[in-house]
This record gives structure tokens, C-alpha cells and sequence, in this order.
């Protein structure tokens, strides 16, 4: 019984550290409620889909690892911003030869993370991700694919930094 109530005890004083955190372990700051504004894209390459499907992850992802609720404006957490780089790059080049074997898309996205329960939290920063292609498909035929993967690294990385407190 006794170390029962020892492990209770560690238990209790490890749920009681600085901050608040929902069972899937996003450090809310006492927040409900998040907003998710439109990411602009201002990157020449972007078209609109890429803001509106980067917002799109953006919101679900918050959804789905942590207890927030959304609200269409103004929550207590507000996430904004825009698409400020979408570039092809060449990242490989075939053996012995000049010519490309790889290609790489690269997204950047500036974002503006506002926590109206703690200004401390707050911040601004560029996430910036990647992700490679053959160097003999078509960018078109693969840009769906490409940029739900860099999507969901970069929003994985924007909760980590904003509600995962890394």
C-alpha cells in the first residue's frame, strides 16, 4: 500500500509541472479554443491551393493531437501567416553526368503563433521543409503528393514549437 501511494505521489507531483497539458501532451497555457487563419501564398510558384491545403492540415493536425476546439476567429491561440517560398531545386545529379537526377520542392512558410492567455508564448518564425522527386516526372503530376508530405512535416514541426513547448 504504501508504495502505491508513493507512486500516486510521483505521479501527482510529475502532472503538476509549470504549464498546462491536454492528455496528448500540447502544453495549452489554460487555452480552449485555437483560430487558423488563411496562409497567403506570396511565393511567385504558389497557387492558392497550396495556402488553403497548408491551412487545412494546419487546423487538423491541431485537432487531432490536442483537446483544443476551433473557432472560425479570434481563439485564444491564433496561428497566421503565409507561404513565402515554394522553389524546385535540383538536390541530385546522376553519376558522372551534368544532368539531374533529383529534384527537390522546398515550402516556407512565415508564421505568426499568438497565445492571448500568455504574450510570453507568442512568436514569429519561417519553417521551411522539403521533399525530393525524380528528376523525370513533371512537377504537376506530382506537386498533390509532394506537398501533403511537406505539409505534414511542417505542421508536426509548427505544433511542436508552438503547443509541444520543444
Amino acid at each position: 500500500m504504501s508504495s502505491l501511494r508513493t507512486g500516486l505521489l510521483v505521479l501527482l507531483i510529475g502532472l503538476s509541472g509549470c504549464g498546462v497539458y491536454t492528455p496528448y501532451g500540447a502544453q495549452t497555457g489554460g487555452a480552449q479554443t485555437f483560430s487558423v487563419a488563411y496562409f497567403t501564398p506570396v511565393a511567385p510558384l504558389a497557387g492558392p491551393e497550396v495556402g488553403q491545403r497548408f491551412t487545412e492540415a494546419l487546423k487538423d493536425l491541431i485537432q487531432r493531437q490536442s483537446t483544443l476546439r476551433w473557432v472560425p476567429d479570434d481563439g485564444e491561440i491564433q496561428y497566421s501567416g503565409r507561404i513565402v517560398g515554394y522553389d524546385v531545386s535540383t538536390s541530385a545529379v546522376a553519376g558522372g553526368q551534368e544532368v539531374a537526377s533529383q529534384n527537390r520542392l522546398t515550402m516556407q512558410v512565415q508564421l505568426r503563433y499568438v497565445h492571448t492567455r500568455d504574450p510570453d508564448l507568442d512568436f514569429e518564425r519561417t519553417f521551411s521543409r522539403f521533399a525530393d522527386f525524380p528528376a523525370t516526372s513533371d512537377l504537376f503530376d506530382v506537386e498533390q503528393e509532394l506537398v501533403e508530405e511537406i505539409n505534414e512535416q511542417l505542421t508536426q514541426e509548427v505544433f511542436n514549437a508552438s503547443l509541444g513547448n520543444w
